[in-house]
C-alpha cells in the first residue's frame, strides 16, 4: 500500500469516528448511483464546513475537492484533502488555474467534488451557482453526480467540538448521475446554463424549505430537473 492510499484511509477513520461522535443519524441514500471508475463532477449544495466530510464519507470511491485555499491549514483534514488529490481556490476572484487544474484532474478519471454555491448558505436554502461547475463539465463532458445534505446547516461551527452527539440527522441523497450534451462553443453563457441544471438536479433531490433560488424545481421524488432540462440525457 503507497503512503498517499495509507494515509487516505487514515483520513477516512478520522472522518467516521468524528461522525459517530458528534452526530447521532448519519444516513446515505442512493450510495448506489455512485459510478466507481471514470471521470465524475460530484455537485453539492452547501450549509456548513463539515458538508466535505460528509460527502466523503457518503462516497463508495475516494473523491477530490476543490477547497477554499484557508482549509489547507486545517490540521489533519486540511492535509488529509490534500493526499486525496484536492487543491485550493482563490474565491476572491476568478482563479483560472484552479479552474485548470480541475478540468485536468477530471480529465485524468477522477471524482471531482465541487460546492457550486461557492460559499456555505447562511439560511440553509440554495443560492445561485457560480459558472465554474458548468464550465469544468462542459470541458470534460464528464458525468455530473448531484448531491443532497441536509442537516449540517444546524452545526455550531466550530464549537460542535465541545459538543459530542449534538447533531441530531445529517442525510446525505445522492441522486442518479447524468451527461451534458456538448455545446457549440463553451463561454459563459453556456456554462451559466449548464451550472442552472445542474443546481436543479441537486435542488430536486433537497425538501422545498432548501431549495432557494431553485424552488420552482418540483417534488423531491421525481429527482428530476423541471422541463428545461429534460434536454440533457443520463449518463
Amino acid at each position: 500500500m503507497s503512503i498517499v492510499n495509507a494515509y487516505r484511509r487514515f483520513v477516512m477513520i478520522i472522518d467516521w469516528i468524528i461522525i459517530r461522535f458528534y452526530i447521532r443519524k448519519f444516513e446515505v441514500t442512493g450510495r448506489e448511483h455512485v459510478p466507481m471508475e471514470g471521470p465524475l463532477v460530484i455537485a453539492c449544495n452547501h450549509l456548513s464546513n463539515m458538508d466535505p466530510m460528509m460527502v466523503a464519507a457518503a462516497m463508495p470511491r475516494y473523491p477530490s475537492f476543490m477547497m477554499k485555499k484557508e482549509m489547507l491549514w486545517w490540521p489533519i483534514l486540511g492535509v488529509g484533502a490534500w493526499m486525496f488529490g484536492s487543491f485550493t481556490v482563490d474565491r476572491s476572484g476568478a482563479d483560472l488555474k484552479a479552474i485548470r487544474t480541475a478540468t485536468e484532474w477530471v480529465n485524468r478519471g477522477r471524482a471531482l467534488v465541487m460546492f457550486p454555491e461557492g460559499t456555505r448558505s447562511r439560511t440553509g436554502a440554495m443560492s445561485k451557482g457560480h459558472v465554474g461547475t458548468g464550465l469544468i463539465t462542459l470541458r470534460t463532458g464528464a458525468r455530473v453526480l448531484p448531491v443532497a445534505v441536509t442537516g449540517t446547516q444546524d452545526v455550531p461551527w466550530p464549537w460542535f467540538i465541545f459538543m459530542p452527539r449534538s447533531i441530531k440527522h445529517v442525510l446525505v441523497t445522492i441522486g442518479e448521475p447524468f451527461k451534458l450534451p456538448p455545446v457549440e462553443r463553451i463561454n459563459t453563457d453556456a456554462s451559466r446554463q449548464a451550472t442552472d441544471v445542474i443546481m436543479r438536479r441537486i435542488a430536486a433531490l433537497l425538501p422545498p424549505e432548501n431549495r432557494g433560488v431553485y424552488a420552482d424545481v418540483e417534488t423531491k421524488e421525481e429527482e428530476q430537473a423541471p422541463a428545461a432540462a429534460k434536454e440533457y440525457t443520463k449518463g
